[in-house]
């Protein structure tokens, strides 16, 4: 038999689209056939960092993916198990000109693509890593003095100084080969999840685009006024389609500046808010690059080894949504449900477990990597190192926030409680903003809050001044 034409392969990893995709563009410049490559892991029943939710938008978002290459001549070809290895394997079966891939903004996946780094050298195969996940480069974003910023304003105002990257259009002609073997698409089993929450959104590059599309067409110029209300949807939606990659960045930016060049200037102000929130995600992603230390220490070396509350029925009642406080539970209850929880109440939550319970960050910056679909490592550890007062230009340790005056500020009405809480839909708004003063539930079948906050709170600030008098 004569021997196979050499391919070119683009290895997706949290790139899910065909649509301004730099590796993609980059494989398909080569004059070569392209095998668009998924390599599904193998751990099985649980994992520290991930879900039936986020693995079921997974599924979801790579059915979409295969379809969407078919319409450009590509075939999705799934492999599993470990990545290198994989490599190695395919560059046995076939000659391979190039690989192409988007880099990875976490630890993990850039040592792996080292190591796929130096395969390709011993192979002789050319490795190319693309920049995507964000519109700067954590390296493009520093001081005057070439350091990185530690704090999120200085660091903004050089973002937003800095011209940004225009998107791509969708490659054409990758011609796959029809030779190459391929699993079948993944599926929750294979991990043996159980089934994931009834509200999951929908996967896939055409619902992302159709989310994105929504905001545009209204949300977005009200977003300044509306993105702390969590009962008015007012936010984008779009944190599990940047996770994946099935929207880019850079066409979230190129739209919003789109839609702010048609805008009055009320709305001109609003999109500016939401365009900071994205050099917000960018700040945590240069963090995590400039300071991998933070996914296992403090960033702030000051409150390293506080002594934190063993974990215990108080933690479960957190993660169950059954603290007694009606805002709080209401976000772990809309967490457990959707696999999404509101960006207001991800802080409360967590200054909550951190301030109020006196648990370790670590603690609940795992469980919400567990059930969130968008869970983004950079984001959920900078905000949960925020609320806990350890972080990159964190709350100060004696900012702690009520938990009943967030209920009567941002949920004045009681309409995005009662949602999550059905057993409290009858309770008038004010006696959800304060604590019962019969010493009876609010309902029956809510319990009692479990702790006094304004004792807590007191106890919090002892913990963390005692800390900073012992370490200086």
């Amino acid at each position: 038999m004569p021997n196979p034409p050499p391919v070119v392969i683009h290895w997706f990893r949290r790139d899910l689209r065909v649509a301004d995709n730099p590796g993609l563009w980059g494989a398909g410049r080569e004059r070569a056939p392209v095998v668009p490559l998924y390599i599904r892991s193998e751990w099985r029943g649980s994992h520290p960092w991930t879900g039936p939710n986020r693995q079921s938008f997974l599924c979801g978002s790579l059915a979409s993916l295969a379809a969407n290459l078919e319409t450009i001549g590509g075939r999705l070809i799934v492999r599993k198990g470990d990545a290198v290895r994989a490599f190695a394997k395919i560059f046995k079966e076939r000659p391979v000109l190039a690989v192409h891939c988007n880099a990875d903004p976490d630890p993990f996946g850039q040592s792996v693509e080292a190591a796929l780094r130096s395969l390709c050298e011993r192979s002789g195969v050319k490795f190319h890593v693309h920049h995507d996940v964000s519109l700067h480069p954590a390296d493009q974003v520093l001081s005057q003095t070439g350091t990185p910023y530690r704090v999120y304003t200085p660091y903004s105002r050089t973002w937003l100084a800095l011209e940004k990257p225009r998107p791509l259009g969708k490659p054409a002609g990758l011609d796959t080969p029809a030779d190459i073997a391929s699993l079948p698409l993944p599926v929750l089993a294979d991990w043996h999840l159980p089934p994931p929450a009834d509200g999951v959104h929908a996967p896939g590059e055409r619902a992302a685009r159709q989310r994105l599309k929504a905001f545009l067409n209204g949300k977005i110029q009200r977003y300044a006024a509306l993105r702390d209300v969590p009962a008015a949807a007012a936010t984008s939606r779009l944190s599990q389609d940047l996770r994946h990659g099935l929207v880019s960045i850079r066409s979230v930016f190129a739209a919003a500046m789109k839609a702010r060049e048609a805008a009055d200037a009320a709305g001109r102000a609003n999109i500016d808010v939401f365009i900071k929130e994205l050099a917000w995600r960018e700040f945590y992603f240069a963090i995590l690059r400039h300071f991998p230390h933070v996914l296992e220490h403090e960033f702030n070396a000051d409150w390293r080894g506080l002594p934190w509350d063993e974990p215990g029925d108080r933690f479960e009642a957190w993660k169950t949504g059954h603290t007694g406080f009606p805002l709080v539970d209401a976000g772990m209850r809309e967490l457990l449900a959707t696999g999404f929880m509101h960006n207001r109440l991800r802080m409360i939550t967590a200054m909550f477990l951190t301030k109020d319970l006196h648990h370790d960050w670590r603690l609940g910056e795992a469980f919400f990597m567990q059930q969130l679909t968008d869970g983004e490592i950079a984001s959920n550890n900078g905000g949960w190192q925020w609320s806990a007062g350890t972080g990159a230009d964190a709350a100060p340790y004696f900012r702690i926030q009520n938990p009943w005056t967030q209920s009567s500020r941002h949920d004045p009405d009681g309409t995005y409680i009662k949602r999550w809480l059905p057993e409290l839909r009858d309770v008038p708004p004010e006696r959800l903003a304060a604590p019962p003063r019969d010493g009876q539930p609010l309902a029956k079948g809510y319990p009692l809050p479990i702790i006094d906050h304004k004792a807590e709170r007191e106890r919090t600030l002892r913990i963390f001044g005692k800390h900073r008098e012992a370490t200086r």
